[in-house]
């Protein structure tokens, strides 16, 4: 029923499941014989979450922040508000953020700003998707899953209107869904 609203399939299931495996590899290379403590943003994130955190065979804690600069909108409103924050404590332990996708860079600047004057060991971020061309703030993105055009994308865990997210590949969606 959602498939009739998507213009292109981007990455399929299993190409999303090879590169989630790669990521683990390059993050388990890089925290080898650490624990490491991923941090979800929701709600976008919690498909990728899992599967990562799977995949990594590492000891790792999970935690999640809820953060917010969209509302129902397609843009980002450049108002961030944390409507969830943490339940742990991040002082001196390895944090790796883990979004969905990096767009204008606005919220995730916001955000690791935060987290930074929280005094973990270190701070990194993994985003399953990166859209270069949107980018209004510099952050710095240490685990990219793809790098995707300007276009609107949904599924695996990518949302318009609280929709989409059980898709399970990575599609963009048709502007006359969302009036673009």
């Amino acid at each position: 029923m959602l498939e009739k609203d998507i213009q292109e399939i981007l990455f399929t299931e299993e190409q999303l499941k090879k590169r989630v495996e790669e990521l683990a590899r390059q993050i388990e290379n890089d925290y080898a014989e650490k624990e490491v403590m991923f941090i979800g943003i929701l709600r976008g994130s919690f498909v990728f979450l899992a599967d990562l955190c799977r995949a990594v065979d590492l000891p790792c804690t999970l935690d999640f922040m809820s953060v917010s600069s969209y509302g129902t909108g397609t843009t980002s409103s450049g108002q961030i508000q944390i409507i969830k924050d943490l339940s742990e404590d991040i002082t001196g332990r390895h944090v790796i953020v883990v979004e969905d996708i990096l767009d204008s860079g606005n919220t995730l600047h916001y955000l690791l700003n935060i987290l930074e004057h929280r005094h973990p060991a270190s701070v990194r971020l993994c985003a399953l998707l990166d859209k270069p061309e949107r980018r209004v703030k510099p952050v710095e993105l240490h685990y990219c899953g793809f790098s995707i055009p300007d276009a609107f994308v949904v599924g695996y865990g990518l949302d318009y209107a609280e929709r989409y997210r059980s898709l399970p590949y990575v599609g963009i969606l048709k502007p006359e869904v969302y009036g673009g």
